[in-house]
């Protein structure tokens, strides 16, 4: 949920989804300093890393560390990223506020990112849940159903089936279930009609819009979600991230810009974008050579430019 004082939040996924799709690993320390200059830019929910098994992405190895680091911060919500109910095992016991599974609506897609069909990955959710009620009931658990809009493996996704998956997962215990263009296939007017349907379907439970750029539609659908009541935004700083089983998916949505669009608009996201800017400078030190994209940050703040501070009017209801 966004802060009170915000009209949006951006959910920065870059320490787990950035970090696992480029081949360098980056520092422990190096991490530990970028989501420090995070938080200091006002981002207040990270994605820090991911419990997965260390030989499939040794870029997480460091996932409980970094977890621990996070969990200084006060006032930020630590996210982390678990595929299965191990990887929630090692995840609660590392303290994190909220638990990111992955449930693809692309069978083709499931097998080949987490070895399950989604229907498996749905009943591995709802045990992770009922672990979850009896260890950690405070934490949040969050479905991102993946390959919502297309997926480069099966192709075409039926809407009827992304929704299917979306309605079992809340039934299984997810407190948000959310709609990833995990191969940016998506369009506007797609992403509307399905986080309409999602709505729908599923109530308040209907959670975040993550979104790639791969095809330079990721502001676009953003708009095109947030015109339709969505209010939390996943996105990359310097739009690292991708899928490693999904071929030609290009990097997440870039924070900077994402920021920007809605502060321009005259919505309040809490993020400095001086600051933000600032991080970016740390993250690039940490992955020396590794190419961050964005274009705000290479344009610069217009001249003259101010923050919002002041509410903005209330945005369309689903």
């Amino acid at each position: 949920m966004k802060h009170p004082t915000t009209d949006v939040l951006i959910s920065e996924v870059g320490p787990r989804d950035g970090l696992q799709s480029v081949k360098a690993t980056m520092p422990t320390a190096a991490k530990l300093r970028w989501i420090d200059a995070l938080v200091a830019a006002g981002l207040r929910e990270i994605e820090v890393g991911s419990f997965v098994p260390p030989r499939l992405l040794p870029q997480m190895a460091d996932a409980a560390e970094v977890v621990r680091h996070a969990l200084t911060h006060p006032g930020v919500t630590v996210m982390a990223l678990v595929p299965n109910l191990r990887g929630a095992e090692a995840a609660l016991a590392a303290g994190v506020h909220k638990l990111t599974l992955p449930v693809s609506a692309s069978h083709a897609h499931s097998l080949a990112n987490v070895r399950k069909t989604p229907d498996e990955m749905v009943a591995e959710l709802a045990r992770i849940c009922r672990l979850r009620d009896e260890r950690a009931p405070e934490v949040k658990i969050e479905a991102g159903i993946s390959t919502a809009f297309g997926c480069t493996i099966q192709g075409v996704v039926e809407e009827d089936e992304v929704i299917r998956i979306a309605v079992a997962c809340a039934e299984g215990g997810a407190d948000d279930v959310g709609l990833s263009d995990s191969t940016g296939m998506g369009n506007p007017a797609q992403v509307r009609r399905l986080f309409r349907r999602l709505r729908a379907a599923i109530g308040a439970k209907a959670g975040a819009a993550h979104m790639h750029n791969t095809r330079g539609l990721g502001l676009a659908n953003c708009l095109a979600a947030w015109d339709v009541g969505v209010r939390t935004f996943d996105s990359s700083q310097g739009g690292l991230g991708g899928c490693p089983y999904a071929p030609g998916a290009s990097g997440n949505v870039v924070t900077e810009d994402l920021v920007f669009m809605f502060e321009a608009m005259g919505l309040r996201t809490g993020v400095d974008l001086e600051r933000l800017f600032a991080a970016r400078a740390v993250l690039q030190a940490g992955l020396p050579g590794e190419a961050v994209y964005g274009m705000t940050p290479e344009a610069g703040l217009p001249k003259g430019w101010t923050q919002t501070r002041v509410p903005a009017a209330p945005g369309p209801t689903l």
